[in-house]
Parts: C-alpha cells; sequence; structure tokens
C-alpha cells in the first residue's frame, strides 16, 4: 500500500478510512497497520447510511458499512464512487489511481 499511498498524494489527493467500529479497534488497526493517514470511527453509522453503503444485514449483523470507495472533489462533489457487498473483495487500485489522474487532481 506504501507506493500506491504515494501515488495517491502525489496525485494532490489524500487518503482517509471510516469504518464502523469504536475508537479504541480503529486505534489499534492503525497502529498495527502502521498507518500513516487517518482512521475515522463512524460507530453511530451516520456516514454508512449518509453515503447508502449499509448493509441490511451481513452474517446477522445490522449497520455494518460496505466495503467502499469514494473520491470526492475539495467542493465535496463525489467524483468516483466503488462499492462491492462481497467484504472480501478489494477495490481496483489501478482504477482509483486511473480515476484521480483523470481529475488532474493536482
Amino acid at each position: 500500500m506504501g507506493q500506491r499511498l504515494s501515488e495517491i498524494r502525489g496525485l494532490g489527493a489524500e487518503l482517509v478510512s471510516v469504518a464502523v467500529t469504536p475508537i479504541f479497534a480503529q486505534q489499534a488497526f492503525a497502529a498495527s497497520l502502521e498507518a500513516d493517514f487517518p482512521l475515522l470511527s463512524d460507530w453511530g453509522g451516520e456516514v454508512t447510511r449518509l453515503f447508502g453503503v449499509e448493509y441490511d444485514s451481513w452474517k446477522g449483523h445490522v449497520g455494518l458499512a460496505k466495503r467502499s470507495v469514494f473520491v470526492i472533489d475539495e467542493g465535496g462533489v463525489v467524483r468516483y464512487r466503488w462499492v462491492t457487498d462481497d467484504a472480501s473483495v478489494q477495490p481496483d487500485l489501478d482504477q482509483l489511481v486511473a480515476q484521480l489522474a483523470s481529475m488532474s487532481v493536482s
């Protein structure tokens, strides 16, 4: 991820992670990844609902977020959206980088 993060930042973008987990869990996860970007807690699910990525039910749990990626420009407009119902599927980072490059973010 380090090289990809540099690529993303080189295009003038910044990465932020949001998950429906409590703050202490986010802090532990960030430490385990040695993440140098913000990992934010959406414990109440407000962001998940606002972006329309909440599972109705996933493995018996309600209120969880689907794995998703958004590119939001400086004006707050969503320019790219990727969402999957399968939590084991990773986003296509080549596609994300191509989208950022096409936006001439830098």
